[in-house]
C-alpha cells in the first residue's frame, strides 16, 4: 500500500483483457492516480500521441500491456499488421517514457518471443537461441524488441525499465471472438455452441500433440505488479505456472468443463504452432517473489461459468 499510494500509473490497452484487470487491482491497492487512455483518443502508433497522454497522465509508473494479438489464424492473416502496429507501440512508447523522465517502464511481451525449438522448460538465457515459431513470429519479434530496447536504454542512460514474458493467459472476461481468440476462449465457444446445437462433434486445429502452459488472468496480474514494484533490472523474466499440458488433453478438459460429450475431430492439415511451450518460472520468484496460485482445473471451471452465466445472449 506504501508504493501504490505514491503512483500515477499508466496503464495502456487497460480496456483489454488483461488490462482492465490491472487497472482493477491497481484501485484496490489504492494507487494514487490510474489512467487508461482509449486508442479513440490517443493512437499509440503515433509519438505526438504518446507525448499528449505522458503530458495529461504525468505518470510515474508506464505499464504497457497494449497489444494487437490474435491466435494463430489471425496471425497467418495478418502479419505485418502484427508486427508494425506492435513495434511501433513499444518502442516509441519506451523512449518517449525516457525523454519524459517517468521513473518506471514495465514492458509486457509475450511466451511467442521464444525460438520454435527452445530447451523445455523455457528458460530466459535461450530466448536469443533460435527463431520463433513462423506463424506468431513477426507478433513475437515485434515484442522481443523491447527486451532489446530495454537493455540498451538502461546501459545508455541507467533507465529503468523491465521487461516480463507471460504464457498464453486465459480466465473471466478473455476474448471469446472466434476471429481473433486464443486457443482457451475458442474451444470454450466451440464447446457451448455444440452443445446448444446438439452437435455430435467438434473440429480442432492441428493434430493434438502440441503442448501449452496457460496463466490465469488473475495470477498474471499479481506478477505484473509485483514486478512493477519490486524488480529493477533488464534481465528478461517469465510469467507462467510451470504446468505444460498438451493441446489433446486441453480439449478433452474443456469439453468436460462445457458439457460436451461428442466426439472430438484433429485437423491436421491445419497447423500445430509451436510444439512445445512450458516455461522455466523460477527467476520470477527469485527476483519479486511471484507464483501463480490458481490451478489449471480451477480456473478453467471459473472461465467457463463466466462465459456461460455473463456473456449469454451476447455471444458472436
Amino acid at each position: 500500500m506504501g508504493f501504490w499510494s505514491s503512483q500515477r500509473a499508466l496503464v495502456t490497452g487497460g480496456h483489454g483483457f488483461l488490462g482492465r484487470r490491472v487497472v482493477e487491482r491497481l484501485h484496490a491497492l489504492g494507487c494514487a492516480h490510474v489512467a487508461a487512455p482509449r486508442s479513440a483518443e490517443f493512437d499509440l502508433r503515433r509519438p505526438e500521441d504518446i507525448e499528449r497522454v505522458y503530458e495529461s497522465v504525468r505518470p510515474s509508473l508506464v505499464l504497457h500491456l497494449a497489444a494487437v494479438v490474435g491466435g494463430i489464424g489471425a496471425n497467418r492473416e495478418r502479419p505485418a499488421e502484427f508486427f508494425y502496429d506492435n513495434l511501433l507501440m513499444g518502442v516509441q512508447l519506451l523512449d518517449r517514457a525516457w525523454r519524459a523522465g517517468i521513473p518506471k517502464f514495465v514492458a509486457v511481451g509475450t511466451v511467442c518471443a521464444y525460438p520454435k525449438f527452445a530447451p523445455v522448460p523455457f528458460s530466459e538465457d535461450d530466448i536469443w537461441n533460435g527463431y520463433p515459431e513462423e506463424t506468431n513470429a513477426p507478433y513475437g519479434l515485434a515484442k522481443k524488441m523491447l527486451l532489446v530496447q530495454s537493455q540498451a536504454y538502461r546501459d545508455q542512460y541507467g533507465y529503468n525499465s523491465i521487461f516480463l514474458l507471460p504464457v498464453n493467459l486465459y480466465g473471466p472476461g478473455d476474448n471469446f471472438d472466434p476471429r481473433s481468440s486464443h486457443v482457451i476462449p475458442a474451444l470454450i465457444r466451440k464447446c457451448v455452441k455444440a452443445v446448444e446445437k446438439g452437435d455430435s462433434s467438434i473440429e480442432v486445429w492441428g493434430d493434438g500433440t502440441p503442448t501449452r502452459e496457460f496463466l490465469y488472468v488473475d495470477d498474471a496480474v499479481e506478477g505484473i505488479l509485483l514486478a512493477a514494484e519490486k524488480y529493477d533490472s533488464s534481465d528478461p523474466v517469465n510469467l507462467g505456472s510451470g504446468v505444460e499440458i498438451s493441446i489433446a488433453d486441453l480439449v478433452q478438459k474443456v469439453a468436460a468443463a462445457a458439457g460436451f460429450t461428442g466426439r472430438i475431430v484433429f485437423d491436421a492439415s491445419k497447423p500445430n504452432g509451436q510444439p512445445r511451450r512450458q516455461l522455466d518460472t523460477r527467476r520470477a520468484q527469485e527476483r519479486f517473489g511471484f507464483r501463480a496460485r490458481t490451478s489449471f482445473d480451477e480456473g478453467l471451471k471459473q472461465t467457463v461459468a463466466w462465459y456461460l452465466n455473463s456473456a449469454r445472449g451476447v455471444r458472436l
